[in-house]
């Protein structure tokens, strides 16, 4: 999942990466709403997490534009007001919710994961590719029944197999979605992580599910 950040005050928005990063989620971060409105625009995002008051473009008119252009991915609004009229204001400009800072980032982890399960609509709370079986709200994977710890990382990128299961995921996509990186040939790093989910998963088993696609990249099946 990958979240855009628009806040202008930077340890505010540091604050907010970091923890969204340890929840497992990939994050851009834009310092004012031109930055912001142009990535919105440009890339894809599962959640918007919007501050009001932004420098170059207020933050309300950022979601009036995003809306006029039909992009229709959850805006969270973030402001130091605590006036009603305010609200209703980011709730008539297209928002789908509302938080006052100072916030508890418990709370705020709770809106983002309602936001984002109710973007995901019909999309079950769970996976599964033959035995194994993944628990999306629990974070619990299990094959033939025996649980398997996972590394986050190792978790966000097994998910990211299994909701294309049957497909073939290119080492760009992996490090773009995953690890929120550009992909660079001189780094091994998901063939690594690719190497431990193999000994996790299919060590043991008759028939491995993850296969290497050689000169495209990764594909899990059943």
């Amino acid at each position: 999942m990958r979240i855009l950040v628009i806040e202008d005050e930077k340890h505010i928005a540091g604050f907010i990466k970091q923890g969204l990063q340890e929840a497992g989620y990939a994050v851009d971060v834009a310092h004012d709403g031109q930055e912001g409105y142009f990535l919105a625009g440009t890339e894809k995002y599962n959640l918007i997490v919007l501050d009001v008051m932004l420098p170059k473009l207020d933050g309300i008119t950022v979601c009036k534009n995003l809306r006029k252009d039909k992009i229709t991915t959850p805006i969270l609004i973030l402001t130091a007001k605590d006036v009603v009229d305010d609200k209703v204001t980011g709730l008539e400009a297209g928002a789908d919710d509302y938080l006052t800072k100072p916030f508890a980032f418990k709370e705020f982890l709770a809106r983002v994961r309602v936001l984002l399960r109710r973007k995901e609509g019909l999309v079950p709370s769970t996976l599964q590719v033959a035995d194994l079986m993944m628990d999306l709200m629990n974070h619990k994977v299990t094959r033939s029944g025996k649980d398997i710890p996972l590394t986050v990382k190792e978790f966000l990128l097994l998910e990211y197999l299994m909701r294309h299961d049957g497909q073939v995921v290119a080492r760009t996509d992996i490090a773009e979605s995953v690890w929120d990186i550009h992909f660079s040939t001189s780094t091994n790093i998901i063939d690594v992580h690719i190497f431990e989910l193999r000994r996790k998963i299919d060590h043991g088993h008759k028939k491995p599910l993850i296969q290497t696609i050689r000169g495209r990249g990764y594909m899990i099946k059943a």
